[in-house]
């Protein structure tokens, strides 16, 4: 199931938090061989984890971490303009109906479908709180696991070449690739929605975007 989670409620889901950040050092540190900080608990967290922000977590049957992705609202510190601003253009993206979406991470024993329902989720956040696009950096294996998907990005700027390609891309949401998304993950769009549900209650206002 998807778990909609702020960094101040991981707290009560240590299991899952633990082994999110275990998965991430995994993927990033081990199998990608990003410059990334890993702590002493084998752990990969970087500054933006401390600025609250929300998480999409793929829970398995046994309460363990299957993929997850970070949100936050670009009208606060972002990674895209703090680092990659080169691959923009120079332009910031700085707007309450932007958000930013990072850290995309799939568990090693990630279920077939683990990234459709991510994205499935994502579609969700767009949804609930008037979200008109996401921003987002990824790296070249993402563009294949994106378009097997359904759901490929505008890419907006692109740094280095093959495997190391890094590049930054903008997504918006239609109904279309919603139930495209929907068949490739295998959840119907009324338990995607009831999973938001359970989390925020339903629509959540637009005024509320600046305490998120």
């Amino acid at each position: 199931m998807i778990r909609y989670l702020y960094a101040d409620q991981l707290i009560d889901n240590p299991k899952l938090a633990r082994n999110m950040f275990e998965d991430r050092a995994d993927q990033f540190k081990t199998r990608l061989g990003w410059e990334v900080q890993v702590n002493a608990d084998g752990q990969e967290r970087d500054a933006y984890d401390d600025l609250n922000p929300l998480y999409v977590i793929w829970e398995t049957e046994t309460g363990m971490h299957g993929g997850s992705m970070r949100f936050l609202p670009t009208t606060g510190r972002t990674m895209v303009s703090e680092h990659f601003l080169d691959l923009t253009d120079g332009v910031p993206f700085q707007s309450p109906f932007i958000w930013e979406c990072t850290r995309f991470c799939l568990s090693r024993k990630a279920e077939p479908g683990t990234a459709a329902a991510l994205m499935l989720a994502g579609g969700e956040i767009m949804q609930g709180f008037g979200i008109k696009h996401f921003v987002g950096v990824f790296d070249a294996r993402m563009v294949r696991i994106y378009n097997r998907i359904g759901a490929a990005p505008e890419v907006l700027g692109t740094q280095g070449e093959g495997r190391a390609a890094i590049s930054v891309g903008l997504w918006e949401f239609s109904e279309a690739a919603q139930k495209r998304v929907s068949r490739v993950a295998g959840i119907p769009l009324q338990a995607s929605r009831d999973w938001f549900n359970a989390a925020f209650g339903g629509v959540v206002p637009q005024s509320d975007l600046s305490a998120a």
